[in-house]
């Protein structure tokens, strides 16, 4: 069964989420490292873990299998969750796959080493409605691919 894992402490899409999940009967886990109000739903489980760096991705990215969905925009765990090969989306509706995730890990690095060194970047845009419509348009369209047996590659 396909599960949802939701990095959850900056999500602005929870709800959207669990609207998407509730239409196709799959289970959710919020992870954050506070308690956080969730639907009271059997579909829906909270967890929560403890404070510290990287406590809540570990959880997701010890857990997630294939064909799993998590939703972040924390790109090293969606690196560690595409090397899982799950499907990652972030809340702008962006996909990341093994053809992409590596230019966005290079691009995160740039961007820390260039604050890192003192120099003003532009920080990321605001959420939009049009983030959050293409974020729900790219969410149903990916659980409907992860619905389908997914072919072997054969490169492996």
């Amino acid at each position: 069964m396909i599960r949802i894992f939701i990095d959850s402490d900056a999500c602005p899409v929870k709800d959207e989420v669990y609207r998407v999940a509730g239409r196709y009967g799959l289970h959710v886990f919020v992870v954050s490292n506070r308690m956080m109000v969730v639907p009271n739903s059997p579909l829906v489980e909270r967890v929560v873990v403890d404070a510290g760096p990287d406590v809540a991705d570990d959880w997701i990215a010890e857990r997630v299998s294939t064909r799993d969905i998590v939703i972040t925009a924390d790109i090293p765990l969606a690196a560690r969750c595409v090397e899982k090969d799950a499907y990652v989306l972030d809340p702008k509706g962006k996909l990341f796959d093994a053809d992409t995730i590596g230019m966005a890990l290079a691009m995160r690095n740039l961007m820390t080493d260039l604050r890192s060194a003192g120099v003003i970047t532009s920080g990321a845009s605001g959420f939009s409605k049009t983030d959050r419509s293409r974020f729900l348009s790219a969410l149903d369209t990916i659980v409907v691919k992860a619905q389908k047996p997914r072919p072997r590659n054969l490169a492996q």
